[in-house]
């Protein structure tokens, strides 16, 4: 399935476009850097993230595909989200669709968290030139901290740094979710098994949620927070 060319505005659909084919030109090599596990992929049962790792994927666009960008997109616009945070924002491309939602829902906040010097400027560089730096704030450093300064409920969440964390981060964020926010995590079905937990946190009838799986690039899940906004 794919959506593409999904139309913003002139200015920030030529980034897009750029950084699309950024990432379809790593994609040999990041499939190279995970050889070792291509049967289990094969056979449906994912890829494990090394931690270890980490610093090879510094140069590395690794963004929201295509399709899920066009989602996050129409999921912010159609909650009116003005007030959102990201977990994992390397080049900004997700940043982007994000942002120009708020941006179309009156104004608001994107407020993304990067560990890696280099793709901060990257990021900010790329809001700039598509006209969104003035609904963006990128905080450099450890999402586990630079997340922790949030006072301001949230309307949606994107859970899409490295799988090893996400939990953490959720349990860092989900205080400042508003009743009726979103969560929306990427990869679930590329990162099956790091990533089990916080689906079961999120599909646990008692915990809060009402999340649903769908078959969109790496694997996508959607939920919603209970309780009356």
């Amino acid at each position: 399935m794919s959506v593409m060319p999904f139309p913003i505005d002139p200015l920030a659909d030529d980034v897009i476009e750029r950084l699309h084919a950024q990432a379809r030109h790593e994609k040999p090599a990041l499939a190279w850097m995970y050889a070792t596990q291509l049967p289990s992929l094969l056979l449906g049962r994912g890829l494990r993230f090394d931690p270890a790792s980490r610093d090879r994927f510094d140069d590395k666009v690794i963004p929201v595909g295509p399709d899920c960008g066009a989602m996050l997109y129409l999921l912010a616009r159609a909650s009116r989200a003005t007030r959102i945070v990201e977990f994992g924002t390397s080049f900004g491309l997700s940043t982007i669709y994000l942002a120009s939602a708020v941006r179309d829902n009156g104004g608001g906040l994107v407020i993304g968290s990067e560990l890696v010097p280099a793709k901060v400027a990257a990021a900010r560089a790329h809001l700039e030139e598509a006209g969104l730096t003035e609904f963006v704030d990128i905080r450099e450093g450890d999402a586990r901290e630079t997340l922790a300064q949030l006072d301001e409920p949230i309307d949606l969440f994107l859970v899409d740094g490295f799988p090893d964390l996400a939990l953490e981060i959720l349990d860092l964020v989900e205080p400042h979710l508003r009743p009726g926010a979103l969560v929306v995590m990427d990869d679930v079905s590329l990162f099956r098994a790091d990533l089990a937990p916080l689906v079961a946190r999120l599909s646990d009838p008692s915990g809060g949620y009402a999340c649903l799986q769908v078959p969109v690039d790496d694997g996508i899940l959607v939920a919603v927070r209970r309780g009356v906004a």
